[in-house]
């Protein structure tokens, strides 16, 4: 093999990831301080061995399972790269610690407890206030599409198209999406249009200053209203929000598939920690509809 200066494989690997995956700054800055720590716990990556790699797992044994996940996941592309280069005939990547990465489960809120928001919201909504009419319109749209708070917020009067009950949404990563709006939806964005206070192109612009609304706003704006209605406040927010949406739609019969579009997931897995809604609800159809169910143990 030949002898390289692991700076130098470092950064040209960087700027591969830079020119040939499109990675983020933060990305390639979180990834350049990974591989320099690593390099500084085990000595030069380029020559590092399967032994050296393991020992990683006491270095990092107090790292929450994200970053450690995040720090594996760099060291594995980097020894990927050195491959296809041709500075190393191995991949010792097998050898690091194996994050167990478990995501927390959403907080989630019951129909009961949504129906109740959007009681007091209708109710306040009826006195024809902007103010009101404009938090019943976020509200449909957080629990109707599903949309995350930045994107809600910084939604531009164009993204509402008038002959389709679709909304253009620009997501996460600069990716765009398109997001259905429920005949509630439209009803409340034509009131909210009508009534719609402020200037500018932002569909909910903010009268303080020449923008929009801010994620600080919704989120207070949820929390008074989740009092009014007799809730927990804690209990809600934005992504509590969100969460009802992929999970009473899963608890519908949606498709795992079709979620992660509306919620422009990027990878299935993020998506795939709705499944856990279901499981009271699947034992208890097991337990009630299976052929055997009427057989009871001792029968």
């Amino acid at each position: 093999m030949p002898e390289v200066d692991l700076k130098q494989a470092i950064e040209a690997f960087l700027a591969m990831l830079a020119a040939e995956r499109g990675a983020a700054v933060n990305t390639i800055a979180a990834y350049r301080r990974d591989l320099a720590g690593a390099g500084e716990a085990i000595g030069d990556l380029t020559t590092a061995s399967s032994k050296d790699l393991e020992s990683l797992g006491d270095v990092w044994r107090d790292l929450a399972p994200s970053s450690l996940a995040r720090k594996c996941s760099a060291l594995r592309q980097f020894f990927a790269f050195l491959q296809d280069d041709g500075i190393r005939d191995d991949d010792p990547s097998p050898a690091l610690p194996k994050p167990r990465t478990r995501r927390p489960l959403p907080r989630l809120l019951s129909h009961e407890e949504v129906g109740a928001l959007f009681s007091t919201a209708e109710a306040e909504a009826g006195s024809g206030r902007p103010e009101a009419v404009r938090l019943l319109t976020l509200l449909e749209l957080l629990y109707g599409s599903g949309l995350r708070a930045t994107e809600l917020v910084s939604l531009n009067l164009n993204a509402v198209p008038r002959d389709v009950p679709f909304l253009m949404i620009n997501g996460k990563g600069g990716q765009q999406r398109m997001v259905p709006v429920s005949t509630r939806a439209q009803q409340a964005l034509s009131r909210w249009l009508a009534a719609r206070i402020g200037e500018g192109r932002m569909l909910f612009p903010s009268r303080s200053v020449r923008g929009h609304i801010t994620r600080v706003r919704l989120f207070q704006m949820l929390r008074d209203l989740a009092g009014r209605a007799g809730l927990d406040p804690e209990k809600v927010s934005p992504h509590v929000l969100r969460h009802a949406f992929a999970t009473h739609l899963l608890e519908g019969g949606a498709d795992l598939r079709v979620l992660q579009t509306l919620l422009g997931h990027a990878d299935i897995a993020t998506t795939e920690i709705y499944t856990h809604v279901d499981g009271a609800r699947l034992v208890s159809l097991v337990n009630s509809k299976h052929p055997l169910a009427a057989h009871r143990s001792g029968d």
